[in-house]
């Protein structure tokens, strides 16, 4: 009988650092790919991403509607309220052996939440990180503590997981699974890539990315106009915007996107890229600017520099590309003209990615493979001794 594994996607980013783990997963000849999808993948408002899966290949088992049209916090709890409800349905109904879920967003919180109470063992990709200026970090640890299996991409990252008294027999550095896009995929060369974005990116460009940092209450409106005065600053710039997720005042920065790109002929906006077009704008740009996690974890294997604005990353382990600057005009204006300095960009060539160099994909549905789920559930808290060390 085959091990069924059910796969949780609730948003285009965390799809496709999924991508290669489902087709493994559906490769393989003793595992069932089960995949439920919900959050902003059934929104048009999100660009209504769930098509694109269903285009790659991939049977959609179950749907779960929990994404309100508000990005309060009360809209959030209570899309998290009903993704609890929906997910309990789903579980019942498929009767996963496992359930994987990557990452940190409410969406995930509700599945793992829903998995918890009917007893099916779950695996978690991304485990360990800390991300001190959004609630993602304490999703993220709370999903730690009801996971079995763990997946993390840095061995700093592992020993975290490990000191919230996780077993370290199952607790796995495996690296980070969107670097095995950019070693499995063929991205676009530069002449395609610019007619499928609708815009010329010249001989300077960046990507920007911007999401809230949901700790910080109010300030996603004030962060990201900084930003766009400071883009204006630039000279001979093309700009290609990503829109924020279904976050607390993601469509505050959405409205501030379009009104931006409509005023200018070196702009363009898109709600969602998908992976090819993702990787492909990033490997062909001087650098990815915002707060996004794509810019810290992928960025560096490209050979591409990063400008991180704010705390919603801060905690990440970082390569050399990356620069860290607070949300003040001065300073981001400071940071764009190092980004894109010809010294910056010479010097990214001797990168080294502290995620891994691929091959993720496999040794995660190596371990789904061979790992006893009924041995997993009864968990044991890894006490560690007083100096830090396992007892």
């Amino acid at each position: 009988m085959k091990r069924k594994i059910c796969v949780v996607t609730g948003s285009r980013a965390e799809y496709g650092l999924l991508y290669w783990v489902l087709r493994d997963i559906q490769r393989a000849p003793n595992l069932e790919l089960q995949l439920i999808v919900t959050g902003m993948h059934l929104s048009s408002e999100f660009g209504s991403t769930s098509v694109q899966i269903e285009n790659d290949g991939f049977e959609i088992h179950h749907r779960i509607e929990m994404l309100l049209s508000s990005d309060s916090a009360v809209g959030v709890t209570k899309s998290t309220g009903l993704g609890m409800i929906g997910f309990a349905d789903a579980f019942d109904s498929l009767k996963p052996d496992i359930v994987l879920l990557l990452g940190d967003r409410f969406e995930l919180l509700a599945a793992a939440s829903a998995a918890l109470f009917a007893v099916i063992p779950i695996a978690h990709i991304h485990g360990g990180e800390v991300t001190t200026g959004a609630f993602d970090d304490a999703i993220r640890h709370s999903i730690t503590k009801m996971a079995h299996l763990h997946f993390t991409s840095t061995e700093t990252y592992r020993n975290r997981v490990i000191q919230l008294g996780e077993n370290p027999a199952n607790v796995f550095n495996v690296g980070a699974p969107g670097i095995d896009h950019i070693h499995r995929l063929k991205l676009l060369e530069r002449e395609e890539l610019e007619k499928k974005l609708g815009l010329s990116l010249g001989s300077s460009s960046l990507l920007i990315t911007f999401h809230p940092a949901t700790l910080e209450p109010g300030t996603a409106k004030r962060d990201f106009e900084v930003l766009l005065r400071a883009l204006d600053q630039l000279e001979n710039v093309s700009v290609v915007f990503t829109k924020a997720n279904a976050d607390t005042e993601g469509r505050s920065i959405n409205e501030m996107i379009d009104g931006y790109v409509a005023s200018r002929t070196n702009a363009i906006a898109h709600t969602s890229l998908g992976q090819i077009l993702y990787l492909s704008t990033m490997k062909e740009v001087q650098g990815v600017v915002g707060n996004s996690s794509s810019g810290i974890i992928e960025a560096p294997s490209l050979k591409v520099g990063t400008l991180n604005i704010g705390d919603r990353q801060t905690g990440r382990v970082r390569a050399a590309s990356v620069i860290d600057c607070p949300p003040t005009y001065e300073k981001i204006c400071t940071a764009l003209e190092l980004l894109l300095s010809p010294a910056f960009q010479i010097g990214l060539c001797d990168v080294v990615n502290p995620h891994g160099s691929g091959n993720v994909s496999e040794l995660i549905v190596d371990v789904l493979k061979t790992a006893t789920p009924s041995d997993l559930i009864k968990k044991r808290f890894h006490d560690l001794n007083c100096s830090g060390d396992a007892e």
